[in-house]
């Protein structure tokens, strides 16, 4: 079909140029398919979609030009790489909502608030997983998630360029590192729990051998429950200010763990 006043050279151009949205799109889509904020079950999908075409059109005008693909085998292949980095790349971020929420859960454990209030997320969370999840989330889109998300895809071909497989050991050795921290930091965010845990643990045997007779556990269950709320309160900034800086020390360097 013949377009008044569209010359073939600018066919040609409309046609590279949606090749090359359509790359980027791939790895786009599946990082925004599960990153933070943007990709909660309580969003509906056509929002989600929305979301990835315009993280497309912020992304694909800072790349070069990427070249029609030359046969379906081509870019199939192109589907299979670009999609397992943008699915790595987004549970990268994915995980800083996990360490919020396995935080939560620690502190509700040692505080006796493991039953209280939850299910607030997608997946069945304790009451301090869910106040941390949601504040975590408020906190990400105030730290402009939504450009440093940006900044992320398109540094991220420079980590994985374009059509090329991660290395199998590179990729699994950052995976394994983003694990890590992840666990590594959501027991220090849960520390003044645990360290209060301890303590009243340990302040309850003593009384309970002193005193046999006296029924410990129901003066000292209302004070741990209690002193669980207290910490909430108190240390919840501190507990975030850390998490935030985790979160930017990602963004400034994603590649961090990777040989």
């Amino acid at each position: 079909m013949n377009f008044v006043g569209i010359t073939p050279e600018l066919m040609a151009l409309f046609g590279a140029g949606f090749w090359h949205a359509a790359i980027v799109f791939l790895r786009v889509g599946a990082m925004t398919s599960i990153m933070p904020a943007f990709s909660e079950t309580f969003l509906p999908t056509q929002i989600r979609m929305i979301v990835g075409l315009v993280f497309t059109a912020i992304v694909a005008p800072a790349l070069p030009q990427i070249a029609m693909p030359q046969s379906i085998m081509q870019y199939a292949g192109l589907i299979a790489t670009e999609v397992v980095v943008g699915l790595g790349l987004g549970m990268a971020l994915r995980m800083f909502m996990h360490m919020l929420q396995t935080a939560g859960s620690i502190a509700a454990q040692c505080t006796s608030l493991s039953q209280v209030l939850g299910g607030a997320g997608a997946d069945p969370m304790p009451a301090l997983g869910a106040i941390l999840w949601i504040s975590g989330l408020a906190l990400a889109v105030m730290l402009d998630l939504h450009i440093r998300a940006a900044e992320l895809l398109i540094r991220s071909y420079d980590l994985f360029p374009l059509g090329q497989f991660p290395d199998a050991g590179s990729f699994s050795a950052w995976g394994v590192h983003r694990v890590s921290a992840t666990f590594s930091m959501a027991f220090t965010l849960s520390a003044p729990f645990l360290i209060t845990a301890v303590i009243y643990n340990l302040t309850l045997g003593i009384i309970n051998r002193a005193m046999p007779q006296l029924m410990v556990i129901f003066i000292g269950a209302p004070a741990i429950t209690l002193g669980g709320l207290g910490i909430l309160m108190i240390g919840a900034p501190m507990i975030l200010d850390v998490w935030g800086r985790s979160l930017l020390m990602f963004f400034a360097n994603p590649g961090a763990g990777m040989p």
